[in-house]
């Protein structure tokens, strides 16, 4: 296929989703660079998008998502995991849960432990803060109130989420109102990003303000094929877009924010990763780095289902006529309800192993109940205890299948491998029907209809957890930052790809550690850090 050389940019920005399109806004926002940000898909014009509860239908949607599947994993019985991430303008914060979680602040500071200078938590707070207009909090040293994202906290009560916060405080776990705040553990709503009832994506947030500065040139489906190199420093990016090969220069650099995916499956489409790997595909070593594509990690999710015995569930609305037009009403007119928050309202972090200083399990309580995310609610009043562990110690690889740059990476998860994530798993399930037997939440159960009452020893419960176990979708872990010395980091702390100059990795493939929660606000965190460390570079170099 023949190469069309297209013009230059100062900075090109692979991938636009959640770190993408804030790398975008901040890197163009002085007007002193060029800066071109690539998507492999469309933009965001699908109304599904922006509706928040609209992520059932998107998840599926294999215009705006690339529906990757695992390889088949050895400790979940030899299923293939489903693994959505968004293809679009905004990637996975316009198909995610919408929920807002920074992880703990013992997070990063394992972070900074692990040579990752800056990056503790005063490190990184004045980021969260930047990034955020969260009205809730009114003059809180921890929140901010002028930043591109707006949160929004849930106003409504819903009798199963008021059901689960008492069950919950009688078992010793605190009312919450803020996850984000002093401390983590303790029941309540989640926030959301979610503004006036329409979705807050990275796109909304951070794009479309900056989309008609003269300096900012946003190219869709365009999928990055190789990056492009001077030497021993990157200067482009070659790209397929409508049956062509283009190639698009860039003066400064390069920075991947593809993802945990596919910012390592660029690198090595592109000679930079693990030499023997690199030479089975067939491509040449330019760079031998052989953390690339590893030390993945990511939130195995175990869902109990429970049969309720009274219609107030999600399930009991959409199931009925008028209760599916009620919905649709409310949005319309109040831009409230259901439809505007989503499918888990509630959120739980607490302890269940001994080991453990600070919460090491977190529950996305449904009003809602089917076979599977996003699937169809089932026929009876329904609710979901879904519980993750937060920091497994399994880790995966991504890998290439080949050297063709349009055929999806190999993903190797190796779920519940390690035996203190089976520990884990176990714990949890139990914790779960604790808490469903407790009262005023027991008042409400019928029964449990997943994983059921036969299934009662350690092994019948982590045989649930290996063949119902699935994703939470937060993949992390793969371009991993550290100092540079060390070999299987693949970034320094200053997100510089280790050996090659005038690239960067910004995105959740960079954490060294995945973090305690949802992954969405700690990805554009980092992009926020990122801009500001890109830019002192080039201001001192």
């Amino acid at each position: 296929m023949s190469v069309a050389t297209n013009d230059e940019a100062d900075f090109i920005v692979v991938g636009a989703g959640s770190a993408g399109c804030a790398l975008a806004n901040r890197l163009s926002e002085d007007g002193r660079y060029k800066v071109a940000l690539l998507e492999a898909g469309p933009p965001d014009r699908h109304f599904w998008i922006h509706l928040p509860i609209g992520y059932g239908k998107t998840m599926w949607d294999s215009r705006i998502n690339w529906r990757f599947e695992t390889e088949p994993e050895p400790s979940m019985n030899g299923r293939r995991i489903y693994w959505p991430r968004g293809r679009v303008l905004g990637g996975s914060s316009s198909i995610n849960g919408l929920i807002v979680i920074r992880g703990q602040a013992e997070d990063y500071e394992a972070w900074r432990q692990l040579g990752n200078v800056g990056w503790g938590w005063e490190g990184v707070l004045p980021y969260f803060r930047k990034l955020e207009t969260n009205p809730a909090f009114p003059g809180d040293p921890l929140h901010g109130d002028a930043g591109p994202l707006h949160i929004s906290s849930i106003g409504a009560q819903h009798p199963i989420i008021e059901s689960v916060i008492a069950a919950a405080q009688k078992l010793g776990v605190p009312r919450n109102p803020d996850f984000n705040g002093a401390r983590q553990e303790g029941v309540g709503y989640y926030q959301l990003t979610t503004q006036r009832g329409w979705r807050q994506s990275s796109a909304v947030a951070y794009l479309r303000p900056a989309q008609k500065r003269p300096n900012l040139r946003i190219i869709c489906n365009a999928v990055a094929t190789r990056l492009t190199f001077d030497g021993k420093r990157a200067n482009g990016i070659e790209y397929s877009a409508h049956g062509a090969l283009h190639r698009l220069g860039a003066r400064r650099g390069v920075v991947l924010s593809a993802g945990a995916v596919q910012s390592p499956q660029l690198l090595m489409l592109s000679g930079i990763g693990p030499a023997a790997h690199l030479a089975e595909m067939g491509i040449p070593v330019r760079s031998d780095l052989p953390g690339v594509g590893g030390n993945l990690q990511d939130h195995l999710q175990l869902r109990l289902i429970y049969r309720l015995n009274r219609r107030i569930s999600t399930n009991d609305t959409l199931r009925s006529l008028a209760g599916r037009a009620r919905m649709g009403l409310e949005w319309l007119l109040a831009r409230r309800g259901p439809l505007a928050i989503g499918i888990n309202q509630g959120g739980l972090f607490t302890r269940v192993m001994p080991e453990s200083a600070t919460p090491d399990i977190q529950f996305h309580i449904a009003t809602l109940s089917a076979d599977m995310a996003g699937g169809k609610v089932h026929d009876f009043s329904g609710m979901t205890l879904s519980v993750c562990q937060l920091r497994p110690e399994s880790t995966g690889t991504i890998r290439l299948k080949g050297p063709d740059p349009l055929q999806a990476p190999r993903i190797q998860a190796n779920y519940l491998s390690a035996e203190a994530d089976r520990r884990c798993a176990v714990a949890a399930i139990k914790f779960a029907r604790t808490l469903a037997a407790t009262a005023p939440l027991a008042d409400l159960v019928e029964d449990e209809f997943l994983p059921g009452a036969a299934r009662d020893s350690d092994d019948d419960l982590l045989d649930f957890a290996r063949q119902h176990g699935a994703t939470i979708f937060h993949p992390a872990g793969t371009c991993r930052m550290g100092p540079a010395q060390e070999a299987m980091n693949v970034v320094d702390p200053r997100l510089k790809v280790c050996g090659i100059g005038n690239l960067w990795v910004a995105d959740c493939s960079v954490m060294p550690r995945l973090v305690s929660g949802n992954t969405n606000l700690p990805t554009i965190m980092i992009a926020e850090k990122a801009a500001d460390l890109i830019k002192e570079d080039l201001d001192h170099a």
